[in-house]
């Protein structure tokens, strides 16, 4: 039996995932542009990105390779800039943060979140003004917040009792008086993956709205005055796809903030919704419209508000995914093909969960293409996998790639902008990839390729 042809057998129930595998596409050599960088198209058969050859992004700098379209990314920067006049929008660097992405940000007109001393340094680097930058973290060490307090940063998103007593002595001790946003776990549960709901009670963020702990929170921090409590912060998740759970929070959080008025005389002028909105990386994936996300959670904001007689709080909304995932594709090398008689193609590349940890961590999909030419030849069903001591080690975990696929292939895995680089790891000693950027026919490195050297540093 060849590893073209896949019928039932006796394991196949067991071995198969419980859903079906994807249908086969019509034609294997498409490229979805809800799902592939805005650049993309395919040349002589080659996938172009950026005006670049993917043949060439490989020759000159090897694969794995993180392929990161600039006109992409920033032209998303733009689209939130223009749908949320009026409010803020910061990019959350966790999804993807470098220099010349910090710098992108910065140009484009956007803030920026960060969540360590480390992401923060990125921003500082590169002259990042303070004042536009979000410091978040569940766990803030007082090394962080303190530099965070001698920087200078916009706001500081406080996420425990702890961090109120800790803040107010290192803006006393600093003559400063930080702007605070309380975290608030607002009990909406996001349909996602449980690693990614971050908004119900039982998890590590925020401070629960029902327990009370929450108005605890503006209690002390009102009761402190080196600190300014200007709002709410709330986040209900990632890969969200309607913004029903939005208004859900957002009539929550209002009567936080008519108790704290009630209770304090304080107006709170800021609301924070945080980001989570959805991209689509395998067709039919849902995704929101950037303008529909504006208008809707500004309708929202406003009614909700409105019903109770509170001066309408200015917006900040933190995208993070949507911005940076469809913009980068990773590159791979065809190492091994293995038939698994009755069952499917095991396609191995020279990279895997240590660039790309998602579909091991919570079963992310993905789409995936052969880059370096184009194919007529049938579909076979595959299951792309990396060279790692680990039998989930896979990138893509159902697919279809050509019957004529060879060793050699180059193989291009669309949505990796987000999350990819940021989780990447030196897992059986791999260098972690180059990260390199594609704009008007040029490339550049952004992110240098780690060598042996790199990861032998350190070591005595």
């Amino acid at each position: 039996m060849s590893r073209f042809v896949h019928p039932a057998g006796d394991r196949h129930a067991e071995i198969l995932p419980e859903d079906r595998p994807p249908q086969a596409p019509a034609d294997l050599n498409t490229l979805d542009p809800t799902i592939w960088p805005r650049t993309s198209s395919r040349a002589d058969g080659s996938i172009t990105i950026g005006g670049v050859d993917v043949r060439d992004l490989a020759e000159q700098y090897g694969t794995p390779l993180y392929v990161v379209d600039e006109e992409d990314f920033r032209s998303r920067c733009r689209e939130y800039r223009s749908a949320f006049e009026g409010g803020e929008v910061h990019y959350a660097g966790k999804a993807f943060l470098c220099r010349e992405a910090a710098r992108w940000v910065m140009q484009e007109g956007l803030g920026l979140d960060v969540c360590s001393a480390g992401e923060l340094a990125v921003a500082l680097s590169v002259g990042f003004p303070p004042e536009r930058i979000t410091m978040h973290g569940n766990n803030k060490s007082p090394a962080e917040l303190e530099r965070a307090v001698q920087a200078g940063v916009g706001h500081v998103v406080v996420d425990s009792f702890e961090e109120i007593a800790r803040l107010g002595f290192l803006a006393e001790r600093h003559g400063v008086r930080p702007k605070v946003l309380i975290r608030v776990t607002v009990g909406v549960e996001a349909h996602t993956h449980e690693f990614i709901a971050t908004a119900h009670d039982d998890q590590k963020f925020g401070l629960s709205l029902s327990s009370g702990a929450a108005a605890e929170a503006a209690r002390r921090i009102l009761a402190l005055p080196q600190l300014e409590l200007v709002g709410l912060h709330s986040h209900i998740g990632s890969q969200i796809t309607d913004t029903a759970g939005f208004e859900v929070a957002a009539t929550r959080l209002a009567k936080l903030m008519v108790q704290i008025q009630q209770e304090h005389g304080v107006v709170l002028p800021e609301l924070d919704l945080g980001g989570g909105y959805g991209v689509a990386y395998v067709e039919g994936d849902e995704t929101l419209d950037v303008k529909e996300i504006a208008d809707s959670l500004r309708e929202i904001v406003t009614r909700v508000a409105q019903a109770a007689h509170l001066p309408v709080p200015r917006l900040t909304v933190e995208p993070g995914r949507s911005i940076a995932a469809i913009a980068g594709v990773t590159l791979y090398e065809v190492g091994t093909i293995k038939d698994v008689e009755g069952l499917r193609t095991y396609v191995s590349v020279d990279g895997g969960m240590s660039d790309n940890v998602r579909t091991a961590l919570y079963g992310a999909d993905y789409t995936a293409r052969l880059a370096s030419r184009a194919s007529d030849a049938a579909p076979m069903l595959s299951r792309l996998v990396g060279k790692h001591c680990e039998s989930g080690d896979m990138v893509v975990r159902d697919l279809w790639l050509p019957q004529d696929l060879a060793p050699g292939d180059l193989i291009a895995v669309a949505g990796t902008g987000a999350y990819c680089r940021s989780l990447a790891s030196n897992y059986n000693y791999l260098p972690k990839p180059a990260v390199v950027a594609v704009a008007g026919g040029a490339s550049r490195v952004i992110v240098q390729r780690e060598t042996e050297d790199d990861l032998l540093r350190g070591q005595l």
